[in-house]
């Protein structure tokens, strides 16, 4: 006859193996309809907008007319927003995670700044383009320009990156850095011949999240004189008289993908909001090329560590 301890036991692990059953059917059920309404929503968008993109749609600027209406100042305006994201943002935000990791004293003053990048993630963008509008445009005399849209979208995405930054460098085992310390490396040699090279796939992860939500963003851009007409592009960004590199394009009027977006869902007519469904196809596609590039950066990455 088992003992009454046994069959306790027992017990506890048949219900600990239910639980696990149920959370398990409740977690791929939760995936399923989250993957289904996706495909659902891509796929009306395509129904309605497939029909309107070709070569003239993604090469003519906005109309009045939904017939002879572009989307070229557009994504060429969120090509290069993305780019001064890029290049401000992603550099700022990896250096921060690893000084914040790796360098910062642990004191209560750490502790504070910590706390709140962590609650900086959860911000509103809203938030940010009326700090950016009162920084940027205002104090700075930046004007309503690329450069200052694509400082906001820095901002927006900055504590996404240091956080998956700092979790990244964490997940390094500390048998890395004994060793290299036992052989003599310094704190720096460490850190950027080792840390931080193991933990980059797990950075370029944070940084996809960001891009992601900075490419769709809306409510900073705005705020910050976003055009929703716009007929012409900015200067070149490569010229071909010397020094062959242009920043003028910086302090450009620009639009956007989701500014072109809302303007054309705004107006009455179905063929403005086909013109919309088609532009919201081609920013997915966007979305899914640069996150495309930064999987395989990633993916690159893992190829080269060996432990």
């Amino acid at each position: 006859m088992p003992s009454p301890l046994l069959s306790g036991q027992k017990r506890n692990l048949a219900r600990r193996r239910l639980a696990e059953r149920l959370f398990t059917v409740f977690g791929l059920g939760t995936l399923a309809v989250a993957v289904i309404a996706l495909v659902l929503l891509f796929g009306q968008l395509l129904l309605d907008g497939l029909s309107r993109i070709d070569w003239r749609f993604l090469t003519s600027f906005p109309s009045r007319r939904a017939a002879d209406a572009g989307i070229l100042s557009a994504w060429v305006g969120t090509a290069l927003i993305m780019l001064v994201t890029i290049v401000a943002g992603v550099p700022i935000g990896v250096a921060a995670g690893l000084y914040l990791e790796e360098y910062s004293p642990r004191n209560r003053m750490t502790e504070l700044i910590e706390i709140t990048v962590t609650n900086l993630a959860g911000v509103p963008s809203i938030i940010y383009g009326l700090l950016a509008l009162g920084a940027f445009v205002y104090l700075f005399g930046m004007g309503e320009s690329i450069l200052t849209a694509g400082l906001t979208l820095a901002l927006l995405i900055l504590p996404v990156v240091i956080v998956a930054t700092r979790e990244a460098i964490r997940a390094i085992p500390v048998q890395i850095r004994e060793a290299a310390y036992a052989l003599g490396a310094t704190k720096w040699q460490t850190v950027t011949e080792h840390v931080l090279p193991y933990s980059l796939a797990g950075i370029m992860t944070g940084v996809i999240m960001g891009l992601s939500r900075a490419i769709g963003e809306t409510a900073p851009i705005i705020t910050i004189g976003a055009l929703t007409f716009i007929a012409f592009l900015p200067p070149a960004p490569i010229t071909a008289e010397p020094p062959f590199v242009s920043f003028e394009w910086l302090n450009s009027a620009f639009t956007a993908m989701p500014i072109q977006m809302f303007s054309w869902v705004s107006r009455p007519g179905d063929d403005f909001l086909s013109n919309a469904a088609a532009a919201g196809v081609i920013l997915m596609v966007m979305t899914l090329m640069m996150n495309g590039a930064a999987i395989y950066l990633r993916y690159r990455m893992r190829k080269r560590i060996t432990w």
